[in-house]
């Protein structure tokens, strides 16, 4: 009845209740530290079609944009699909220590300007890497390496691969035969890496590194601020039995 004592009484109890299981809810979520997330294969296998779906599945992953000697492709744009250097400054930036990792790739150097790297992983933001397995040795021997998750792309076949090098149509083909030598060397390296897919279907493959990148953002060396929020919960506790 409104205005009874009793109905006073079990108000501000459930008022008191509510504002607990408020402060409960309200509880910021403990900060994340960023991820290095290194997607390798060789040329065809889909690590470069993976990592444009990662970032249409979370556009808050950044991607770092490599470092290279090579001259633009018909539609690249600098600072976008890469940072285009003469071959006198991107050697002069890996001396002065200003690229995470550095190699020569089909006569040309590709790097990874470290700056931006650690500017986000301080941010609590991932950063995506599409890159060769001489790059991301580079990367998992650095000072980052805590924070890497590396995946590997293996071809369902080395005939699929041929086939998949061929339909992209930007190759001639003497690059296909050289990117089709290499393979070889760069399958070999495939148990360096934290997680290895098959790429049978696109579609599929694309689950997996998403489910990939959910399971490592739990990881509790990831989640620097869980003891605190832990510490949290247990003084709700406390609270409540007071």
């Amino acid at each position: 009845m409104p205005g009874s004592p009793g109905s006073g009484l079990t108000s501000r109890r459930s008022s008191s209740r509510c504002a607990s299981r408020c402060r409960t809810w309200s509880r910021p979520l403990p900060q994340r530290r960023g991820m290095l997330i290194i997607l390798s294969s060789p040329s065809g296998a889909g690590k470069s079609t993976l990592a444009r779906h990662l970032m249409g599945w979370d556009p808050t992953i950044g991607f770092s944009v490599s470092a290279t000697t090579r001259p633009p492709r018909p539609g690249e744009v600098d600072g976008r699909e890469y940072s285009f250097l003469s071959r006198a400054a991107f050697e002069a930036e890996a001396v002065a220590g200003r690229m995470l990792e550095h190699a020569e790739v089909f006569g040309h150097f590709y790097g990874t300007p470290r700056a931006p790297v650690e500017e986000a992983i301080a941010a609590g933001r991932d950063m995506l890497f599409d890159i060769d397995w001489q790059g991301g040795q580079q990367i998992r021997n650095s000072d980052l390496a805590e924070d890497v998750v590396s995946i590997f792309v293996l071809p369902p076949s080395i005939a699929e691969l041929e086939r998949r090098l061929r339909a992209r149509g930007q190759d001639a083909p003497e690059v296909i035969a050289g990117r089709m030598r290499k393979s070889r060397d760069e399958i070999s390296h495939w148990a360096e890496y934290d997680h290895v897919l098959i790429n049978r279907d696109i579609e599929r493959a694309a689950e997996q590194v998403e489910s990939i990148v959910t399971a490592e953002r739990l990881r509790r060396t990831r989640q620097p601020g869980l003891v605190e929020f832990v510490r949290g919960l247990n003084r709700e506790f406390e609270e409540r039995q007071a």
